[in-house]
């Protein structure tokens, strides 16, 4: 299975080292986010791999040289020209992921101890187009699913603008954790182009597709932020 690891974002929220940095090269008890989810998931077998680059992408590229690219196939999808979001990105690798295969999609600044065997299981199993892990934590944003864990909805917890497939009755409200599991059909699905946000796309298919949440309580720091380093630091030595 390849994995694309999204890692072309500014990383604002991780200032003042992404003034100088990609937020992939972020380091964690002095391992660098992409380092850790690479070896994350060359865990579970996973030894191709496609990373987006825009921010500082150059450096990128080079850490990965002075690495041997830890060992693995990596193919880089570059997008120094124009920063395309989650969606976006992933159009614009799919020369590089549709190829009949599912794959996965993971954030470079998510640190996280998910069974991803477990995740790609169950996505086989209910043959979607795309499985989100997610799980019940803390959170601005959260999806909303019926008892079957197909997404309805989602929900901005501090504004309560809510955008639902159909009336809420009782959805669960979970936070998405960064990591799916897709299948190259969603690339005849997806309608955008350009710029754009993957989650947006989702919330339009809700409509006519299913797409299944995979519950989960494994740990998960989103390390977006300076002070979440610091958390992120108890738990991934």
């Amino acid at each position: 299975m390849k994995a694309l690891i999204f890692a072309a974002g500014k990383g604002t929220r991780l200032k003042p080292f992404t003034d100088h940095h990609p937020k992939a090269l972020a380091k964690v008890n002095g391992i660098p986010l992409l380092e850790r989810n690479i070896n994350y998931l060359k865990g579970f077998g996973i030894k191709d791999f496609v990373i987006n680059i825009h921010h500082f992408g150059n450096q990128i590229v080079e850490f990965l040289n002075k690495n041997s690219n830890f060992g693995c196939n990596i193919e880089i999808s570059d997008e120094t020209d124009e920063l395309l979001e989650t969606g976006g990105g992933l159009i614009f690798a799919r020369k590089f992921l549709d190829h009949g295969e599912d794959f996965l999609i993971m954030n470079a600044d998510i640190l996280t101890d998910i069974n991803i065997n477990d995740l790609v299981e169950y996505h086989k199993k209910i043959k979607d187009f795309a499985t989100l892990a997610v799980s019940d934590r803390e959170s601005s944003r959260k999806l909303l699913f019926n008892d079957d864990m197909v997404l309805r909805g989602w929900l901005n917890v501090q504004s309560g603008e809510q955008r639902l497939a159909e009336f809420n009755k009782g959805f669960k409200a979970l936070a998405f954790s960064g990591v799916h599991c897709i299948n190259p059909v969603i690339f005849e699905k997806i309608k955008r182009t350009g710029k754009f946000s993957v989650m947006e796309e989702y919330l339009d298919l809700m409509q006519t597709e299913h797409i299944h949440g995979f519950v989960h309580d494994s740990i998960l720091v989103d390390v977006g932020r300076p002070e979440s380093v610091i958390v992120a630091e108890k738990y991934f030595k």
